[in-house]
């Protein structure tokens, strides 16, 4: 563990500690800091202090950096698609099948698992299991999202996606005609009380809200829509497209008896547009259709 100190000047006077911190300290974001107030290697004049302590002139800051927690995930050969990368982030295009970060029963040729093959550094914000990781899609879904290199571009990232600043859509095929054109889902999704495997909308959920349009309507069986999110919680549009009883053509969770095999559900994440974290200019991608998904919506367009 490296330790460090400072003397407060007096034009830092009255700023926050964190604050401070963060402006003298280059190697380091501020969620990283704000774990060493929690481990109490923040002190003021030998005395612990709280992320909120205001500075007075002449106080003797020091704090420790505590060793980076080893690795235990082994990087693995396994090929993935890279949309865009530069010294900041990548894009990836995810093939439906794979899952993004090391669980319970998958814990290698995971993204991670590829990403740590590919890159010498990813962020560790969201600890050693997933570094890198901003946002995720679940296994079966395939499509776009954002890897951080390092911590500044991570926490960038989150705090745009806290602010709704990352737009996110998605292509999907659902059972039955949807009747109108555009759609607003605004229900709270949480644990399910009955099954704690899955997710509901319950009221005792986090506020959820998908948006959504028909694309193409299909022999009054199928309806092929696009779906925006302004939240992001674990199977929003599966749990949403359900519960208005629309639910996504071959969802094992969600789904229908009988349904399309599509080896897990219907769902792209096509679209994916944020602000770089550091150039500061704007970013979108798009991507096609993987052929699997395109093969079935074409089938069901010639099917009677």
């Amino acid at each position: 563990m490296s330790e460090f100190s400072y003397i407060v000047k007096t034009s830092d006077q009255g700023i926050r500690i964190d604050k401070l911190l963060v402006n003298i300290i280059d190697d380091y974001s501020r969620s990283q800091i704000k774990t060493w107030f929690d481990k109490n290697l923040v002190l003021v004049n030998d005395k612990a202090v709280k992320q909120n302590y205001k500075c007075q002139a002449e106080d003797q800051i020091q704090w420790q950096v505590p060793k980076a927690e080893p690795l235990d995930i082994v990087a693995k050969n396994i090929p993935i698609n890279i949309v865009y990368e530069d010294e900041d982030i990548l894009v990836i295009n995810k093939e439906s099948g794979m899952v993004v970060h090391p669980a319970a029963g998958h814990q290698e040729d995971t993204l991670v698992n590829a990403l740590l093959y590919h890159c010498d550094d990813l962020s560790g914000i969201n600890g050693v299991k997933r570094p890198g990781i901003v946002h995720r899609i679940d296994k079966d879904t395939s499509g776009l999202l954002v890897v951080a290199k390092h911590d500044l571009a991570h926490e960038s990232l989150s705090e745009q996606l806290k602010e709704k600043k990352v737009k996110r859509a998605y292509q999907a095929i659902v059972h039955g005609d949807i009747p109108h054109e555009y759609g607003t889902i605004d229900a709270p999704v949480g644990r399910s009380e009955k099954n704690r495997q899955l997710m509901d909308v319950t009221e005792k959920g986090k506020a959820a809200v998908t948006h959504f349009e028909v694309i193409e309507r299909l022999h009054g069986k199928f309806t092929f829509v696009k779906c925006m999110l302004e939240t992001g919680r674990t199977h929003q549009i599966r749990v949403h497209m359900k519960y208005i009883g629309y639910p996504l053509v071959g969802d094992p969770k969600y789904g229908q008896r009988k349904t399309i095999d599509v080896d897990g559900q219907a769902l792209h994440a096509y679209h994916l547009s944020f602000e770089h974290p550091v150039k500061k200019e704007q970013m979108e991608f798009e991507v096609p259709l993987p052929e699997k998904f395109a093969t079935v919506l074409e089938n069901i367009r010639k099917s009677n």
